[in-house]
């Protein structure tokens, strides 16, 4: 398994990947049906096209040279100071292989000048947030949104 950067040529892999990885998450938390018209809304090619070319964002993908199994795309702020994690997903059947750790671990390594990491999860989703809190992030306020969605925050660089 290696990590590389995504390409525009990776979409509908990363797609694939996703509805698999949103049926898993989400599905249990709203519904199989919620949780594919989820998929639809925020995977669509075009969003994961930008995504892609994002000049201040890195995506990334896992990658055994046949199958994508893992993705993550940050971007940072003007500054290059604050950084959002907006997706970090594993195909279910590979979760616990490290797998979100390679990724998480490179991304946060893309922005060396980053001094924050923030992101949203659903408040639900009990292994992302110990996945999430494993690596220093903690909640930043209540609940909100319907799903219900946390922020979680930490420090980078010198500051951690």
């Amino acid at each position: 398994m290696f990590v590389r950067t995504a390409s525009a040529r990776d979409v509908a892999a990363i797609r694939a990947l996703l509805d698999t990885a949103f049926a898993a998450t989400y599905g249990a938390l709203l519904g199989p049906s919620a949780a594919a018209s989820l998929s639809v809304e925020r995977n669509a090619a075009d969003v994961l096209e930008r995504e892609i070319a994002h000049p201040s964002g890195e995506f990334i993908v896992a990658d055994d040279g046949a199958a994508i199994f893992g993705l993550a795309y940050a971007s940072a702020d003007r500054t290059g100071e604050a950084l959002t994690l907006h997706r970090l997903y594993v195909h279910p059947a590979r979760l616990g292989h490290g797998i979100g750790s390679l990724l998480m671990d490179e991304v946060l390594n893309a922005f060396p000048d980053a001094r924050t990491c923030g992101l949203e999860v659903a408040a639900g989703n009990a292994r992302a947030i110990a996945f999430y809190r494993g690596y220093g992030f903690r909640q930043a306020g209540e609940p909100y949104g319907d799903p219900a969605h946390v922020r979680m925050e930490r420090a980078l660089g010198s500051d951690e």
